[in-house]
């Protein structure tokens, strides 16, 4: 029998989904044996019925089933309605670059060839589904402080987010940003350079007022902290931890968002050599020296107000 991987945490739920009898009834066997309780399913659109039936905490997916595909199936599952969370693990005998590309593409995060290997199988399952759970403690937590985030996939489709960030969303300001829970415009493909280039730092100012920070990349998803650049709470939280004038804090607030000099000049309607003068004063009043610790001590700030 195979170690028990699942032993001191609750009971998980697996779902397969592969139209190969043997490949169920296999890999069904390896889980139950490990202390998990699977479902399966045969067909792609049977695999979505049942997750949205039944919130599983991992799901194995043939990449290659007749009618709708693996690919198509994973895409369905991660995006709105469905927004399945649980890490979808790939079901392939194929091995070459351009398929594993696709289904991490479609919101996979791993693959593994057939025929299956149990205990490789099981040993990805158990980092996955523990990974999954810390996500998902962590968002908890971010929604406990009422922090602003939001995960979007690559396609722009919205997956979760705290509540406070989505009562920004649903401003109707802001449905230039984001519709229907999807990015609209600048800001899909944004998000979509990001997968390619996680350094790129802050979305240009939104409609509505709203600004959004690359956070990072976790389970397929982009994460980001989007703010309101309307509300005085932030530049007045500035002004008061380091002794600046609103003007000023306002300076630091763009900085801290990433902006250039140029572009703070052209937010604000000053002139660059207003704006230089003014980091002078800043950094003088915080006691730095540079623009990344006058934006990491600024960012502190505001991230446990």
């Amino acid at each position: 029998m195979l170690p028990d991987p699942f032993a001191t945490t609750r009971r998980s739920i697996a779902l397969v989904i592969d139209d190969a009898p043997e490949t169920l009834g296999l890999v069904s066997r390896a889980l139950e044996e490990s202390g998990m309780t699977v479902l399966v399913a045969r067909s792609g659109q049977e695999g979505i019925d049942l997750a949205q039936r039944v919130q599983p905490d991992v799901i194995l997916l043939d990449a290659i089933m007749p009618g709708m595909d693996g690919f198509e199936t994973c895409r369905l599952l991660k995006a709105p309605p469905v927004s399945q969370h649980a890490p979808v693990i790939f079901m392939t005998g194929m091995s070459d670059s351009e398929h594993i590309l696709r289904g991490l593409k479609a919101g996979g995060v791993d693959y593994i060839t057939k025929p299956v290997v149990l205990d490789e199988l099981i040993a990805r399952i158990t980092t996955h589904v523990l990974n999954a759970r810390a996500i998902n403690s962590a968002r908890v937590a971010l929604e406990y402080a009422g922090q602003n985030v939001l995960a979007f996939t690559a396609q722009g489709h919205l997956t979760w987010g705290t509540p406070t960030a989505l009562a920004l969303l649903d401003r109707p300001q802001s449905a230039a940003t984001v519709s229907q829970s999807r990015a609209q415009g600048p800001t899909r493909d944004w998000l979509a350079s990001l997968f390619l280039n996680p350094m790129s730092g802050t979305l240009p100012h939104l409609a509505g007022g709203l600004t959004m920070i690359y956070l990072g990349q976790s389970d397929g998803e982009v994460v980001i902290r989007i703010r309101d650049m309307t509300d005085n709470n932030d530049t007045r939280r500035l002004a008061r931890s380091f002794g600046l004038t609103d003007r000023e804090a306002e300076v630091l607030l763009w900085l801290s968002h990433g902006k250039t000099n140029r572009d703070i000049a052209e937010i604000l309607t000053l002139s660059a050599r207003t704006v230089n003068k003014h980091l002078e004063q800043i950094f003088h009043k915080m006691g730095v020296d540079n623009r990344t610790s006058a934006a990491v001590m600024a960012d502190r700030i505001l991230q446990n107000a």
